[in-house]
């Protein structure tokens, strides 16, 4: 809301100067042409400016700095305006009011957009004074949305600050407005998992201001922001990985994670499963492991809805998921007394 007024205020006095530039060198109607021509220039410095956001906005800090040095600008500029032999006052007056607008305007614009850019360094990033030794990690929709990763970020093995980019959460709120009543659901999730996120004491997590007008994809924006940032970027996201990684991104993915971290069973171990339901082939049974892997037992019909013992077979790794084949273990054990015999 308040770069809007600035911009308000920038035609205003646009308008303002070329008009009374129009009257004091002609008649009313050179003093409306210059009013248009005042505002049609100040609008155009308004577009000029909105090229320039190309950089993420981290704190006002940064546009009254901007506005510091916009100002010694317009006091040099005016400082050379009056070398300039003008005759009216007025218009020596409205040309020194619109340098100081202008120089003010971009200053604060570049100190806004443009200031954090000093802050980010390749191996470390300084926001705020505050120097960190990881490179920041920035969120996408469904990673939030999943929620599994404010889980891990309170376990601490995730360090350096937590992007949220303003279009994601501007997506997370589109979708927890939707008229679906599921994807209604998975929006509000992700909401309140961001809040707790941001109510945890021990978590740096950042909503960052920033956009990218001439990218329509959330995705393409997030492998932008990560460009710009040099950070990595958060998801469970199969296609954002990949176009992530073709980029030169780096990428986090929390399904990679989630199978990297699960327990390694061997062929031969012993585990106790509770048989739930029957598979696909003939006499067998389906079990599930606490993180969800899924145990195919073999000749277990007879187990459904108990406990009992299983024997691994063998494991097999999928890009779903992992399998685990096992048969039962007196089913096993009888096969080894036969053989001994």
């Amino acid at each position: 809301m308040g770069l809007y007024l600035l911009r308000l205020v920038v035609i205003v006095v646009g308008g303002w100067a070329g008009g009374s530039i129009g009257l004091a060198h002609g008649g009313q109607l050179a003093g409306v042409l210059g009013t248009a021509i005042g505002a049609a220039c100040a609008v155009g410095v308004c577009l000029l400016e909105r090229l320039l956001r190309t950089i993420p906005l981290q704190s006002y800090l940064h546009g009254l700095g901007g506005l510091v040095v916009g100002l010694l600008f317009g006091g040099i500029g005016n400082y050379l305006l009056g070398k300039v032999p003008i005759q009216d006052p007025v218009v020596s007056q409205a040309l020194a009011l619109v340098m100081y607008v202008v120089c003010a305007y971009f200053g604060i614009v570049l100190g806004l957009w443009k200031g954090p850019e000093l802050g980010w360094r390749d191996n470390s990033s300084e926001w705020f004074g505050e120097v960190y030794t990881s490179r920041p990690k920035i969120l996408d929709t469904s990673v939030i949305i999943d929620g599994r990763i404010a889980d891990i970020c309170e376990t601490g093995f995730l360090e350096g600050p937590l992007i949220v980019p303003q279009f994601v959460l501007k997506e997370l709120q589109q979708i927890a407005g939707s008229s679906d009543t599921l994807r209604r659901n998975r929006g509000r999730r992700g909401l309140d998992i961001l809040q707790r996120m941001q109510k945890s004491v021990e978590l740096d997590v950042r909503i960052v201001d920033h956009d990218f007008p001439r990218i329509r994809e959330v995705d393409a924006k997030l492998v932008a922001l990560g460009k710009l940032l040099k950070g990595k970027v958060l998801t469970n996201d199969f296609n954002l990985n990949k176009v992530a990684e073709l980029q030169g991104v780096l990428v986090l993915n929390i399904n990679q994670l989630a199978n990297a971290v699960k327990p390694v069973v061997l062929p031969g171990e012993v585990m106790h499963v509770y048989v739930m339901k029957e598979g696909k082939e003939y006499g067998q049974g389906v079990a599930y492991l606490d993180d969800g892997t899924m145990v195919v037992i073999d000749n277990a019909r007879k187990y459904l809805s108990q406990h009992i013992d299983v024997a691994v077979t063998s494991v097999l790794q999928t890009t779903a998921g992992r399998m685990i084949f096992t048969r039962p273990k007196e089913d096993v054990e009888k096969e080894v007394s036969i053989e001994g015999r």
